[in-house]
């Protein structure tokens, strides 16, 4: 007689709930790190110093520093420039630590899951 109904592969509600179990356990993981994350501060310099930026994880400014010698009233393209770079670049430090710590639970994916 054939058997019928279960899971293909033999897999038994014993294995559903551990599987159910285990994919809890990951997101509520995720759900930590994410929350780390967003209470990560990330600072970047430009021009040797002169402009420092902090940003959040939420990608959020939360500081914006300039030495006096750097603004100079005849060369306000220059100052732009600086920090725009150093925005950029801390920005770019939380992305690639997003990634890093999101990626083991999204497996390259990009961390876009709703959970």
């Amino acid at each position: 007689m054939a058997k019928r109904g279960g899971f293909p592969g033999g897999m038994g509600m014993g294995n559903m709930n551990q599987l159910m179990k285990q994919a809890q356990r990951m997101q509520k993981q995720m759900e930590k790190t994410q929350k780390e994350l967003e209470e990560s501060v990330y600072e970047a310099t430009a021009g040797g110093g002169v402009v420092k930026v902090q940003v959040s994880g939420k990608q959020e400014i939360l500081s914006l520093s300039l030495a006096e010698e750097v603004v100079d009233p005849d060369d306000i393209e220059m100052l732009e420039d600086l920090i725009i770079v150093a925005v950029n670049d801390a920005l770019q430090q939380m992305a690639d630590d997003k990634e890093e710590k999101l990626g083991k639970f999204t497996g390259g994916m990009g961390g876009g899951l709703p959970f």
